[in-house]
């Protein structure tokens, strides 16, 4: 199950119920993937295609924001 979801150890999961069933998935795809629903447009014009393009717009506002903050006090 693991392996067909994506999952590695300390990955989230989630449980959505659909009708009589009930369905075990990635948390962080289910994430991404409501995230691109909403922001489908906005995430075109970015170019974000999947979570690793995703994590490096994260780590790269957060490295602005941390320069922007922290450049001064050398």
């Amino acid at each position: 199950m693991r392996k067909k979801l994506g999952l590695r150890e300390g990955d989230k999961v989630i449980f959505i119920e659909k009708g009589d069933n009930i369905i075990f998935a990635n948390a962080a795809k289910v994430a991404f993937r409501n995230m691109q629903n909403a922001f489908e447009s906005e995430a075109e014009k970015l170019g974000l295609k999947d979570e690793r393009d995703v994590v490096d717009l994260v780590d790269e506002v957060r490295k602005e924001m941390w320069n922007k903050r922290y450049a001064d006090n050398d």
